[in-house]
């Protein structure tokens, strides 16, 4: 298991103490968790963006795709 150091200030390090404790996770939990996050994040923009891109404009009221689905 690899190890990683973090650089704050004390404050900010006493900011994320009580929240990890508030959320009942150690802080290596929190901050993992933190990060996981932010990626994810991140990748679902990706997602976003991709699809605007490829968006042509058409859309379908929710009777048509009732319809459609043989509902």
């Amino acid at each position: 298991m690899s190890t990683m150091t973090m650089r704050i200030d004390d404050i900010d390090a006493e900011i994320i103490r009580k929240y990890a404790q508030f959320e009942g996770k150690t802080i290596s939990d929190f901050i993992r968790d933190a990060v996981f996050e932010k990626i994810e994040d991140q990748e679902d923009l990706a997602t976003l963006r991709a699809a605007i891109a490829a968006d042509d404009g058409k859309r379908y009221s929710h009777e048509q795709v009732l319809t459609e689905l043989g509902l």
